[in-house]
């Protein structure tokens, strides 16, 4: 792992001692019980560390610069993957990717918010976040699975929509409505993955789906900490305690009992410590929820995605 969040510097301090002591061990020099004592401190103090979590530590492990994004998981789960450019209408959204692949033979679509990995990348990326022509390649991108039976897989990693003045004048809004709409509609299956961060209808325009899942360090909310922050308290730099009082991590989202089907597990300390390890988890969980849903018949999979959403929400009637 080559950059550590504040509160893995213990970890990291150990990890270099052990590094070290590898380094000058000779053939005359054997450091091998001394690692192998430092290991085992290692390893428990990673277990400390990464059960005891705040969900503002949790939020940063979620944007973690190392962590796998869309493209990632597609290069190690899916084969033969083919992007689509473009909304027909603007331009082509580099921030929001989708085409098509194949999980295990079997012709899919997929669609995924796309971060970078370095500032180049995160500029021509806009940092995961779409503009208007980027759901509306998303939805174009869906109508085309639609129209020839595809499995939609999308993966949700976006700090929100491009809240831009650009965007705003071509209709951010009314793109992301549009495809809420119209996914709820579809009428073949649609599995959600939140790899990362979930914000607001920047990451529901693409997660309306018949099984939704979060992995183990992801989050889904609203809005952003620092969003919130600033809302309440008129400040951005109080994210720590608007992570608090959103409730956003996979723990949270799933004890509600509707919003979400299934968190998937990380290795220890995140997705981002074995890109491998998380994308052989994560297809596991893929294949068994398209296997549930090809169980269903077209019609079947638009009213199951219809009352599932009907459930997020609780009444109650006033009494007389």
């Amino acid at each position: 792992m080559d950059q550590y969040l504040d509160f893995e510097k213990p970890i990291a301090d150990l990890e270099t001692k052990i590094g070290e002591l590898r380094d000058y061990s000779t053939d005359s020099v054997d450091f091998s019980s001394e690692i192998q004592k430092l290991e085992k401190k290692a390893d428990k103090l990673k277990v400390e560390v990464y059960s005891n979590l705040t969900r503002w530590q949790r939020t940063q492990l979620a944007r973690h610069a190392n962590r796998p994004y869309s493209l990632d998981y597609i290069d190690r789960i899916f084969t033969d993957f083919q992007q689509l450019h473009g909304d027909r209408a603007f331009a082509d959204d580099f921030a929001l990717i989708g085409g098509l692949a194949r999980l295990d033979g079997m012709p899919v679509m997929i669609i995924g918010h796309q971060k970078g990995r370095d500032t180049k990348e995160n500029i021509r990326r806009n940092f995961g976040m779409p503009n208007p022509e980027g759901y509306r390649k998303a939805l174009r991108v869906m109508e085309m699975a639609n129209q020839f039976g595809l499995p939609i897989f999308t993966f949700v990693d976006t700090p929100g929509a491009f809240p831009g003045i650009g965007a705003e004048e071509r209709g951010q809004a009314e793109a992301i409505a549009r495809n809420l709409r119209e996914m709820a509609m579809l009428k073949v299956p649609v599995i959600v993955t939140v790899t990362g961060e979930g914000g607001s209808g920047g990451a529901l325009a693409i997660a309306v789906g018949n099984r939704v899942m979060m992995m183990q360090y992801s989050v889904y909310a609203v809005i952003s900490p620092e969003g919130c922050a600033a809302i309440l308290w008129n400040d951005g730099a109080k994210g720590d305690q608007a992570a608090e009082a959103l409730r956003l991590t996979a723990a949270d989202v799933d004890s509600l009992g509707t919003v979400i089907d299934e968190v998937v597990p990380e290795p220890m300390g995140g997705v981002h410590q074995d890109h491998d390890v998380a994308a052989e988890t994560l297809k596991t969980y893929l294949l068994k929820h398209l296997t549930e849903l090809e169980a269903y018949s077209p019609d079947e999979l638009v009213e199951q995605r219809y009352q599932r959403f009907r459930a997020m929400a609780e009444f109650e009637e006033p009494q007389d």
